[in-house]
């Protein structure tokens, strides 16, 4: 039988979403986790790319991991994010998750199109989410190795 080992280094998880309700559900299920994370979250697509290029109020921001990111975004939309994000030499590497509410094929595909490295609908209520966030921290967190 396999055993994972815990982590020792803090993860950086960039949380890209601007409802309140939603970040509150994700801290609370991360709350949970057996891996030591360090949740970062700004509220709209232009803070996401000042975060990532650690520029104006996020000039000591920790390179993400992993990028959670909503699509329906303020300012700059997820899509446009996520474009920017993968065609960017300094941050391809990251994985992005687009975590979404929306289930329609073209936020999909468009996501994929756009080189997103999963797209995970959003659940409705903390159990879910939990489980949800589980199998993000099992799979992206503990069994990948990622980018340093």
């Amino acid at each position: 039988m396999y055993v994972l080992q815990p982590s020792t280094k803090a993860l950086h998880i960039l949380l890209v979403e601007d409802n309140p309700g939603d970040v509150r559900l994700v801290r609370e299920a991360l709350r949970e986790s057996d891996t030591p994370l360090q949740l970062n979250v700004v509220s709209d697509g232009e803070q996401a790319i000042q975060f990532l290029a650690q520029s104006g109020d996020y000039d000591n921001a920790p390179r993400p991991d992993l990028v959670l990111l909503d699509l329906n975004l303020p300012k700059k939309s997820g899509h446009e994010v996520l474009a920017e994000i993968k065609t960017s030499d300094a941050w391809r590497s990251i994985p992005v998750l687009v975590y979404s509410s929306s289930d329609a094929d073209t936020d999909v595909n468009g996501a994929y199109d756009l080189h997103a490295n999963c797209y995970v609908r959003k659940p409705s209520n903390l159990d879910e989410v939990v489980q949800v966030l589980r199998s993000i921290e099992m799979f992206w967190l503990r069994r990948t190795r990622l980018p340093s």
